[in-house]
């Protein structure tokens, strides 16, 4: 009996059969070499009889010729799943097969009445897609006898550290992998976030900056996406976004208002009209949050964030709080050098008592110059600072350049300062776009046009 028990302590079950590849209270992830529909609605049977609140599929269809001669008992073969996302064909050294692809089974699954199967013909961005769905409680299976078990295994490493992470903000924050991040820019264009994390409290994001720190991983902070540009290769490591709970709060006392990273330059211009303080009515057009206007002093109507600004509480590389006046900070146009680095937490304003009619008058004159001046399309807000010697939106006009396209990315008719998304515009056409402005205003005009929003992450 004890030489049997040792046996089975040390028993390995057959690789790539039912393998579990990560395992919590909270997802489970199982990878099977499972490629004939007969195999696949066996595993899809056993895995539904685990109990987990859904199963999520990503299959790989093996061999052209598997998949032509089989393609109607693949398409009754994923019943059980609640979730499909299959990718293109692992040839086996097969030759292709004209118009048999992946696309082959989903176009049969749909037709038997499945509504929720996708299809990834990128391989390499199966598991973000997989990843990007996930819901606690989820079991994901990956099947296919080709290399599908390696969309597995990255998702399976990022949920370790996607695990850590929402301990750390609790079940009170927010922790999504592979969030894209078209999601959260104004011009609605960027690749996927590795992780998306949302802190509700000052307490959670200084261990988040500590944790990234400990664990070598990128961290980059994101208010309302203004004035950003991220590539489609989307961003690695951590993208934070404090959002609700410490980061809503705005307090006014006498002529100051403090306002939390979260919120909204619009806000702070209708506290101030509340508390009968002027002086902040530009912020009224500005589309961002407290925490991406400091970073970048942002501007309207003439005026700049510092303009107002007081003082600032931040939280430093290694999530220490500090306060600084503003005589203490180093400011640029649309550049603040201290938050490259380190992390907004609030910032106070101050404005100058007002009667309420004429704030609501210089209200009027805010949204009205933008209704006439700013396109209302999908855009990033100004691209361009302006040259010393003309406005940038003025030079793209005399250039003859408004109107002007890659893609679905154009400059925008009513201002030459914007581009904007015409649908599914990619930060590759909206950056193509810029270098032709760029190089017609040094080839005409002798001007070396410099880019006012901030351009991040990787290309695809």
């Amino acid at each position: 009996f004890n030489k049997i028990t040792a046996s089975l302590g040390k028993f390995e079950h057959a690789r790539r059969r039912f393998e579990i590849k990560y395992a919590s209270d909270r997802f489970l992830l199982v990878d099977d070499y499972a490629h004939h529909p007969t195999e696949i609605r066996a595993t899809l049977c056993a895995a539904e009889s685990i109990g987990r609140r859904r199963l999520i599929t990503m299959f790989q269809p093996h061999r052209f010729s598997r998949t032509k001669a089989l393609c109607r008992e693949f398409g009754s073969a994923f019943d059980h799943a609640d979730r499909v996302v299959i990718t293109d064909v692992y040839p086996a050294s097969e030759p292709p097969i004209p118009g048999i692809t992946g696309r082959t089974i989903v176009d049969e699954i749909v037709r038997r009445g499945h509504r929720g199967v996708t299809y990834q013909p990128c391989l390499q961005s199966v598991h973000r897609d997989v990843g990007n769905m996930l819901k606690a409680g989820d079991l994901v299976l990956s099947l296919g006898a080709g290399n599908i078990h390696e969309q597995l295994e990255i998702l399976a490493a990022d949920l370790v550290i996607a695990e850590k992470l929402k301990a750390i903000v609790s079940e009170e924050g927010e922790v999504r992998l592979y969030e894209p991040l078209s999601n959260h820019t104004t011009l609605r264009v960027g690749g996927p976030a590795q992780f998306w994390v949302e802190p509700r409290t000052e307490q959670a994001f200084a261990e988040l900056i500590r944790f990234c720190l400990d664990e070598h991983l990128p961290l980059f902070a994101i208010g309302r996406g203004s004035n950003l540009l991220v590539r489609d290769g989307g961003i690695r490591g951590v993208v934070v976004h404090p959002h609700g709970g410490d980061f809503e709060k705005i307090e006014v006392e006498g002529c100051e208002i403090t306002a939390s990273a979260g919120v909204k330059f619009r806000q702070v211009a209708y506290a101030a009209r509340a508390a009968n303080l002027g002086g902040l009515e530009w912020m009224e057009g500005v589309p961002g949050t407290v925490g991406g206007g400091l970073r970048m002093n942002a501007g309207a109507m003439g005026a700049q964030t510092f303009e107002n600004v007081t003082r600032i509480r931040y939280l430093d590389a290694e999530g220490h709080s500090h306060v600084k006046n503003r005589g203490e900070l180093e400011v640029f146009y649309r550049r603040f050098p201290l938050l490259e680095k380190n992390f907004a937490v609030s910032a106070t304003f101050r404005g100058q008592p007002a009667e309420r009619a004429e704030i609501d008058r210089r209200l009027r004159e805010s949204q009205e110059k933008r209704r006439t001046t700013q396109p209302a399309a999908k855009s990033a807000g100004c691209i361009f600072k302006n040259p010393v010697t003309i406005p940038a939106g003025k030079l793209v006009d005399e250039l003859g350049l408004k109107n002007s396209r890659v893609g679905n990315a154009r400059v925008s008719r009513v201002h030459g300062n914007f581009i904007v998304n015409d649908g599914e515009a990619t930060a590759a056409e909206v950056l193509e776009l810029i270098d032709d402005i760029k190089n017609v205003a040094r080839r005409k005009r002798g001007i070396e046009l410099e880019t006012e929003l901030e351009i991040v992450g990787e290309p695809e």
